[in-house]
């Protein structure tokens, strides 16, 4: 079963060639771990990090896009449909409204996290893999950091999964 699965997802990165698709947010649902959640496919993480390897020299720039400068929610966006050619929303604020939560203990490997940074801010990132997630930080720039960092588990909001 799990085998038919991963060759439906390959066709249909197949057939949607080098297609951009406007992400519609999913209706509410329940999430339950099933065997198929629970296998992070390979192919997502090696996607992930050759964004890093793209990106991982690129300083923080409020409102950046390029790989100047760039800010949480422009490399949310820019990594995503440059990995999986998907557009997401540009804003923090309007990623956190896409795909459906997860529980935190659930995340893999794609999936979108978001902080709480102070009254006004919110932070963005992408599960890179198990603990570890993508982000642009203000002061490091474009980095991996650990989601158990005393920083961000202080700040952590939710989880979001938009890939199957």
């Amino acid at each position: 079963m799990l085998k038919n699965i991963f060759i439906f997802i390959i066709a249909l990165f197949i057939f949607a060639g080098c297609s951009t698709k406007e992400v519609q947010p999913l209706p509410e649902q329940s999430v339950t771990i099933t065997e198929v959640e629970e296998e992070n496919p390979e192919w997502v993480k090696k996607a992930l990090y050759k964004e890093y390897d793209k990106w991982c020299e690129t300083p923080y720039k409020f409102g950046g896009q390029t790989l100047q400068g760039t800010d949480c929610s422009s490399l949310v966006q820019k990594v995503y449909l440059d990995a999986f050619g998907i557009k997401l929303p540009r804003t923090s604020l309007e990623q956190a409204q896409i795909g459906y939560e997860v529980p935190k203990n659930s995340s893999k490997e794609g999936d979108l996290v978001f902080f709480k940074v102070n009254a006004k801010t919110r932070h963005s990132g992408i599960m890179i893999e198990k603990g570890k997630f993508l982000h642009a930080s203000t002061t490091e720039g474009v980095k991996i950091s650990q989601l158990n960092d005393p920083y961000w588990k202080s700040k952590y909001l939710q989880t979001r999964r938009v890939l199957p």
